[in-house]
């Protein structure tokens, strides 16, 4: 795999069981390039290690005044220091290529397991846990992958370079053959609390990036309400900890680092001395003790890659491990179907509750719980965060089309949809039947005084269409926000549209004109909206009133506003008191309509109300 071969075709099925597994998968995915890397990191790391032999060899030659070994050595040497670069180069290029198409693989996969779970995600994890995994921690993985790349070539090297020791001179070989093992292994008993404060540390870091996100994503709100002040000290603490953290993981990182140097030092000294002796006792040459003194000297260089991977594995792995843990979440439903692709039409039934949306008609959702509607909007959508029982399309269960299908039937708007920076037009370039336009899409939606405030926020920007909107809409109100993702709805004009709450940010006179506008161009389409909104309502077809997950009341607005105190309570948010006193004048109006009151009884009972109502 190469870089400009990406995104890869299929990513494929990851093993998402834990963080070491999901390691191994990815290392398994890349054998490839890993096998690259192993071959020029041998080169690299193996021209590196021939070079004391060469300075031996000449040293030897010096010595014994031969000029040709002289000669040899030095083309020895050449040859030594050429495979150094060419090795060099190309283990950097595999390695960074082995980090970039593991980090695209990760990416790739953490972007479809978001499309496939929809809003659902955020409910299971936390956004400011998923920003870190997608950025933070692809980056860990990565390097560790990188690292591997190198450490593999470093240790083949090191045993190679010990075994041509012990042959090139035994006795002292046997000392460096020895000794290298010790210093690589020193370290190990130290990793174990070494994890565990980068472990901690990497725990503080993500909360504390959870929080940052979390307000930033409400900044708004919390200027609203004058909530900085906490927020700021909440962060502050948060990043306090993280710095702690951070100091304790570094004092153990720096120990193993010293020892790494004080080792070879010690490993050093023991080769000069054991040589010394031996070259005085004739037993070696001045060539070979310079050629194990400088091996010894430039093996430091490949066991620092001991320290790196134990350093990439400590941090990878939490990093690991949470985006494992965002991988192995799965929809609540089927997700591949049993069914053929298809798209079907007609009513739109949810058995779990008993509410019907009919085909080509403008359904309103009254729920008195928020959370509610929003779960079963989900629900409506074919996509829900819990298990529960499919909901049907013309008699079609949409857990058993494939989810494309399901998603190209039936589109599900939340109430706080998210609008991506770039062009409007760029942001309602969406997939979509044709059949709306986008003036008539921003229009119905009541989007002019949006236009003009893009247009007037964008400089050179002669067409509304090519101004830029900022970071999920920062930059617009919260009712402009919800405008533009209603238009962006309407273009894609899908068989079943759901609106949960499109209005609750505007004002009144523009919620009337956006019930007409939807309704008009939605005509002979089908469309739930969950709303109490009585402008809303009064639109609609037909009204369902959704109550501890089941449908209680169904008719139109105004003959349920006056008949029904359960659906009255919720859309016009009256007291208990008020509530009597409406039941009890409907029930008047009702005995009035049959006959059964003369005159004198309404009179007395006309005034009875009235203290009531003074009361209450």
């Amino acid at each position: 795999m190469q870089i400009q071969d990406l995104p890869y075709p299929d990513p494929g099925v990851p093993d998402a069981r834990s963080g070491p597994r999901f390691l191994w998968w990815l290392f398994r995915n890349q054998l490839g390039g890993q096998l690259r890397s192993l071959v020029w990191g041998v080169l690299h790391f193996g021209s590196i290690s021939l070079i004391p032999f060469c300075v031996g060899l000449a040293v030897q030659a010096v010595v014994e005044r031969s000029g040709s070994r002289l000669a040899l050595a030095g083309g020895l040497l050449g040859l030594c220091c050429v495979g150094n670069a060419v090795g060099e180069t190309f283990l950097h290029r595999a390695a960074v290529t082995n980090w970039i198409t593991a980090a695209a693989r990760v990416q790739q996969l953490l972007a479809r397991k978001a499309a496939l779970l929809g809003s659902a995600l955020t409910r299971r994890v936390a956004a400011g846990e998923v920003v870190a995994v997608s950025t933070g921690d692809v980056e860990k993985i990565g390097w560790f992958v990188e690292a591997l790349s190198r450490f593999t070539a470093a240790a083949l090297t090191l045993v190679l370079v010990c075994v041509g020791l012990v042959v090139y001179q035994p006795s002292l070989g046997v000392v460096v053959a020895v000794g290298l093992p010790v210093l690589a292994l020193a370290v190990l008993p130290l990793l174990p609390r070494a994890t565990r404060r980068a472990d901690f540390q990497r725990e503080k870091a993500g909360r504390a990036t959870e929080l940052a996100s979390d307000t930033v994503a409400g900044l708004r709100v919390l200027r609203g309400i004058g909530g900085e002040e906490l927020f700021l000290d909440r962060y502050r603490s948060a990043s306090q900890e993280v710095r702690h953290a951070a100091v304790r993981s570094a004092r153990m990182w720096s120990l193993i680092s010293a020892i790494q140097v004080l080792l070879p030092g010690l490993l050093l000294i023991a080769v000069v001395w054991y040589g010394v002796n031996l070259a005085r006792d004739g037993r070696i040459g001045v060539g070979e003790l310079v050629a194990v003194y400088s091996s010894v000297m430039i093996l430091t260089y490949p066991l620092r890659h001991f320290e790196e991977i134990a350093m990439a594995y400590s941090f990878s792995r939490p990093s690991a491990r949470r985006a494992a843990r965002v991988l192995a979440l799965e929809r609540a439903t089927d997700t591949e179907g049993t069914l053929a692709a298809e798209v079907p039409t007609g009513d739109l039934y949810d058995p779990a509750t008993g509410l019907l949306a009919p085909a080509g008609r403008l359904t309103a959702v009254v729920c008195g719980d928020p959370d509610a509607a929003g779960r079963l909007a989900e629900r409506l959508g074919g996509h829900p965060s819990e298990q529960s029982t499919s909901v049907l399309l013309d008699g079609v269960a949409l857990d058993d089309l494939p989810l494309d299908s399901a998603r190209t039937a039936v589109l599900v708007q939340d109430k706080d949809p998210v609008l991506l920076s770039g062009t409007l037009r760029e942001l309602l370039d969406v997939p979509a039947s044709g059949k709306v336009g986008a003036e008539e899409a921003l229009a119905a939606a009541q989007c002019d005084d949006v236009l003009a405030a893009l247009a007037q926020g964008s400089v050179g920007a002669a067409d509304p269409m090519d101004a830029r909107i900022t970071e999920r809409g920062r930059s617009l109100s919260g009712g402009q926000r919800q405008r533009l993702a209603l238009a962006r709805s309407l273009i894609t004009d899908p068989g079943v549209l759901v609106l949960d709450e499109p209005t609750s940010a505007v004002d009144s006179h523009t919620e009337a004109r956006i019930a007409a506008g939807v309704r008009e161009l939605r005509q002979g389409r089908t469309t739930v909206v969950f709303t109490s909104s009585p402008l809303l309502l009064d639109r609609a077809d037909r009204v369902v009133l959704v109550q501890e997950g089941e449908v209680t009341a169904v008719g139109v607005h105004r003959d349920l506003v006056r008949k029904d105190p359960r659906y009255r309570a919720v859309v016009t948010r009256e007291t208990d008191e008020e509530a009597a006193v409406s039941g009890a004048l409907v029930e008047l109006d009702d005995m009035n309509d049959m006959g059964e009151m003369d005159e004198m009884d309404e009179m007395d009972e006309m005034d009875e109300l009235k203290e009531i109502e003074e009361t209450a």
